[in-house]
């Protein structure tokens, strides 16, 4: 069998002596592993499309339910994002976060399309690396089926909570003084502007998910949030985001 369709290469492993082993985020099929043989080779005409974070056409044939890379052609290198260690940081973490929400065969395309935005946004615009990464957390985690309750107070239902507050383990959105009314675990604050942001990037159109502003604290408190918010959900941590913290502690 053989497949055409464009992908994102959103993990790569070096297999043999010139292999690589790459989980690609299809158009047509979704997430799926294939060895990409002699690949490493100098002179391999598949060398440039079978690297991390590359947007292109492959052609793939599957063998005993093996897939392999068979052609390709780059169409998205994101040179922007590779030639700054701080946004090649985040990008490889963007790709790790869609790998783990990502499944096997199921074409996903509106977390392919949230994915690739965020990584044109680091390539090519001059968006805060803060607001990109809250916004890929906050609406891949809507996708992913953990939407936080966010219309009111899940408490006294107010549209407008009073030093609103996300709890993490609920996910749901409370004031400051309704805390008491729901379970233990961590609750994170948030600015009223921050709130209107979080209400934007998880309810707007995708083609519009940077298209908000904060000042320097709500951006904080929106991003300190999104990424408790997601470590709460998956119940794991990720590599590449204990690398970016390193290299940008402040966020």
């Amino acid at each position: 069998m053989h497949l055409t369709t464009n992908a994102l290469v959103l993990r790569e492993v070096d297999y043999k002596e010139s292999d690589k082993i790459l989980t690609l985020l299809t158009q047509s099929e979704g997430k799926i592993a294939a060895s990409a043989r002699g690949c490493r080779k100098k002179g391999s005409p598949i060398s440039s499309a079978c690297q991390l974070l590359t947007w292109g056409e492959f052609t793939l044939y599957e063998f005993k339910g093996r897939w392999s890379v068979k052609e390709t052609a780059s169409e998205r290198l994101f040179d922007g994002v590779r030639a700054d260690l701080d946004k090649l940081a985040l990008a490889s973490y963007i790709a790790e976060v869609t790998e783990s929400l990502a499944e096997e065969g199921q074409p996903e395309p509106a977390l392919l399309s949230v994915t690739l935005n965020c990584l044109h946004a680091l390539d090519k615009l001059d968006t805060p690396l803060a607001q990109v990464k809250t916004a890929f957390e906050w609406r891949t985690m809507a996708l992913a089926g953990y939407e936080p309750q966010i219309e009111r107070c899940g408490i006294c239902l107010r549209e407008q909570p009073e030093r609103p507050h996300i709890h993490l383990g609920e996910g749901m959105l409370h004031c400051a003084a309704c805390r008491d009314g729901l379970a233990e675990g961590a609750s994170m604050p948030l600015t009223t502007a921050a709130l209107s942001a979080l209400r934007h990037v998880v309810w707007g159109p995708r083609n519009r998910l940077l298209a908000f502003r904060l000042d320097e604290g709500g951006l904080r408190h929106l991003s300190q949030a999104s990424e408790a918010y997601l470590m709460a959900r998956l119940e794991r941590g990720f590599r590449t985001l204990d690398f970016y913290k390193q290299l940008r502690p402040e966020g």
